[in-house]
């Protein structure tokens, strides 16, 4: 193990890491959102289920739909949620691997690569899973728009 040779070195490592910091910043804003929308879905879902008993024909037919929609979105956002959370993860071995290499006679250029790697491929497919929810989410309540002003 070999120490850092001056202070300048460890401030080096340390500018480094502020780029994926910040990242970092704007992976855990992407969790809060995806939490709260999971929130309102999951808050959705037990209303509904909780006047399922006492509907029937075609209301009994469109709260089933609904909880079909609502079903298919959870799973969307607890996707983007899994992969989000793999991403910050990635970013924070990122971090330590960085001040790792820093002080050690190793070169983990190719490991922090990798991780950068890995971490912006989790978030797009976060992202992606985020955006299909939004999208489901959309066209739900315009299908439901439409139906109340066909009426």
């Amino acid at each position: 193990m070999f120490p850092p040779s001056n202070i300048g070195d460890i401030a080096h490592v340390i500018q480094l890491a502020v780029a994926p910091v910040f990242l970092l910043t704007g992976v855990g804003t992407l969790l809060a959102v995806l939490s709260g929308r999971l929130g309102r879905a999951v808050d959705r879902g037990r209303v509904l289920e909780s006047l399922v008993p006492g509907l029937a024909g075609e209301a009994l037919a469109l709260a089933q739909e609904e909880l079909a929609l609502l079903s298919r979105r959870t799973r969307l956002i607890y996707t983007a949620i899994v992969l989000a959370v793999a991403c910050a993860l990635f970013i924070c071995l990122l971090i330590a691997v960085a001040f790792i290499d820093a002080f050690l006679a190793v070169n983990l250029a190719l490991m922090i690569s990798l991780l950068f790697v890995l971490a912006m491929l989790a978030l797009i497919a976060g992202l992606v899973a985020f955006l299909r929810e939004i999208f489901l989410a959309v066209t739900s309540a315009r299908r439901a728009m439409n139906d109340r002003t066909a009426v």
